[in-house]
């Protein structure tokens, strides 16, 4: 299939510039949505607690052995002379709950017709992540974990959003940290959805690009998810519709693609000058919907770092996996790839020992997809002259990237940061990104941006076109 096929003009795709975005207290809502709720609340708890040493957002009671599950006897901050600092490397497993009243015990007084949500953090975990704050590499790592993972709960092998449901925070972390090979887990934040909701209205809604039309009805929860391509402002009911939605040909993985472009949505919301003067009012509303074993003085502590934290520095993964068969089990599940996890772990949460993998001082095994935000066939065509040129041989072309970029970005799909700093010197253009944005099938993702023409010169190499896969 030709690399030079064109594909029709969509008329809702917009002229999107990508911008320089400062640090400063706002970096603390790139971890992710949830995460960001959850911090944000710490600040108010700080201000209202009388000891540093309570933990005034935790509303569930664990018991001793569950207790033991956290390293809470090991301190991870330290008091200076201005704001508690971290003092070591601190992973935190961010679960999200989306739980309804026809899931609950207790049944609501009146009967509302339909299956409504409520505020509560006993259901299935909607969303997962285990966020690693670490003071010596200076980087922050957001691992997303999809809520069908195959995992081992209580020696029986389920979803790993059931363990929430069945055991708490406490055996959701034990699941995690056996997924991961034995990754400690530190502490623990449980938000639940209609936090998120009430966050980002109160924020004054969030401004962000929509990857596709979103339309999906569910009259017995009354969710009307009604979504359309393009520059959109949502405000809490359809950002949270946004992140709900996972009725395409990825699924749950899609979903959490999704969530990380929300990230950087919400990054540019909270950099608007009026956020500050909602502060007040975003604390005094979401406290009710958190729960953490977090004290006030670590939540400082981790608020502080995150403030802090470079964009490079920014790092967000996603499970190394697979769906499970052709999707017409009983049960689908995405399946851990045992191997590139183990590799994950070790270069991202210092745990273990990297196995040895040649392909990122190896060009040719690279696999590189490339998505074009131009519309322009020659920016691709230039694109894989150049990449052959230089040694790379797995090259496919995936579908288009619907905003248009200024800057090509190189997104290191699986946490190959090297391999993508690689990619980088040899193009000579283009923006690192640790994120799972970009192509399934992919290490790297190139989504070409306008920059191209200054980059890429004209060349004389042919290709056979047979040798380049066109891949959704």
């Amino acid at each position: 299939m030709s690399v030079n096929k064109t594909h029709p003009k969509n008329h809702s795709r917009q002229k999107y510039s990508v911008k320089k975005k400062p640090k400063g207290l706002n970096w603390l809502f790139i971890s992710v949505g949830l995460t960001a709720v959850s911090l944000a609340s710490a600040a108010a708890g700080a201000f209202l607690a009388v000891s540093l040493s309570a933990t005034p957002l935790q509303q569930s009671s664990l018991t001793p052995e569950e207790e033991e599950v956290f390293s809470q006897n090991e301190a991870i901050s330290y008091k200076s002379l201005q704001l508690p600092e971290l003092s070591r490397p601190v992973n935190v497993l961010v679960l999200g709950t989306k739980v309804l009243t026809s899931e609950i015990d207790e049944k609501p007084k009146e009967d509302l017709g339909y299956h409504a949500l409520v505020n509560s953090f006993k259901g299935l975990s909607d969303t997962m992540v285990l966020v690693r704050f670490d003071p010596l590499s200076k980087k922050l790592r957001v691992l997303s974990i999809p809520r069908d993972t195959q995992a081992s709960i209580r020696y029986e092998l389920r979803k790993i959003n059931e363990a929430n449901y069945y055991g708490g925070p406490a055996l959701a972390a034990e699941s995690v940290s056996k997924l991961l090979g034995g990754v400690e887990i530190d502490r623990y934040v449980r938000v639940n959805i209609q936090g998120v909701e009430k966050f980002i209205d109160a924020l004054g809604g969030v401004d962000m690009y929509v990857p596709k039309d979103m339309k999906y009805t569910d009259h017995s929860q009354h969710l009307y998810i009604d979504l359309k391509e393009g520059e959109q402002h949502l405000d809490g009911e359809k950002a949270v519709a946004f992140l709900r939605f996972r009725y395409d040909r990825y699924g749950d993985i899609g979903r959490v693609k999704r969530q990380q472009m929300f990230m950087r949505a919400l990054v540019e919301q909270a950099l608007k000058p009026q956020t500050l003067l909602r502060i007040p009012e975003v604390l005094s509303i979401v406290s009710a919907y958190i729960d953490t074993n977090l004290t006030v003085e670590e939540l400082l502590a981790l608020s502080g770092f995150a403030s802090q934290t470079k964009r490079s520095n920014v790092q967000m993964l996603m499970l190394p996996g697979r769906f499970s068969g052709d999707g017409k089990e009983e049960v689908s599940y995405w399946l851990p790839n045992r191997y590139q996890i183990t590799t994950m772990v070790a270069e991202h949460f210092d745990h273990g020992e990297i196995n040895v993998d040649t392909r990122s001082s190896n060009p040719s095994r690279l696999r590189i997809a490339i998505q074009d935000s131009t519309e322009d066939p020659e920016a691709v065509r230039r694109m894989v002259n150049h990449l052959m040129k230089a040694g790379y041989r797995r090259i496919f072309v995936g579908d288009p990237w619907n905003q248009t970029l200024d800057t090509t970005r190189i997104l290191a799909q699986n946490g190959d940061d090297l391999g993508a700093a690689t990619l980088r010197a040899d193009l000579g253009m283009g923006e690192v990104l640790v994120e799972s944005t970009g192509n399934l099938g992919s290490d790297i993702t190139i989504v070409l941006g306008e920059d191209w023409q200054n980059y890429l010169p004209d060349s004389s190499i042919k290709f056979q076109e047979s040798s380049i896969k066109s891949i959704p």
